[in-house]
């Protein structure tokens, strides 16, 4: 028997909360899709489920070791690590397209980096980028 086995109804069933991200997706195969467009309702899933987005981390919060073993994710290995940590990485037709990003967030959930302090640290870091561009003279942030 597997040593793998996982009790599907346990799982959080990532592709529920991404219904309208897939369906973008499959519309971007059709016709251009602005990728702020992509990165707005892949935040807003990620809001949905964990509460925090990928804007409120970045890669300094995560240890060298993490993002090399980002950078060797396959899909089968993302699929694993998922279950492993109580969520579905597949919809109905086979593994979601930003199954990558979606690791990133359980990694940084398993690592406990989704704090409130960490999502400030993350947003200063982003307005200093946006404030050292020669063309901005100031940055809006909706809070």
């Amino acid at each position: 028997m597997s040593t793998i086995a996982f009790d599907q109804m346990a799982l959080t069933r990532i592709a529920d909360f991404a219904r309208s991200l897939s369906r973008l997706h499959q519309l971007a195969r059709r016709q251009w899709i602005d990728d702020d467009q992509l990165d707005r309702e892949f935040n807003a899933v990620c809001l949905s489920i964990w509460g925090y987005s990928p804007d409120d981390l970045c890669d300094q919060m995560f240890d060298a070791d993490d993002l090399a073993w980002l950078d060797t994710l396959d899909e089968a290995t993302a699929r694993i690590f998922a279950a492993e940590h109580g969520y579905d990485l597949v919809d109905d037709s086979g593994m979601l397209t930003d199954w990558w990003g979606y690791c990133w967030m359980i990694l940084a959930e398993k690592r406990g980096l989704l704090t409130p302090e960490n999502r400030a640290a993350a947003r200063a870091r982003i307005e200093e980028t946006y404030l050292a561009a020669s063309n901005v003279i100031g940055v809006i942030v909706g809070r």
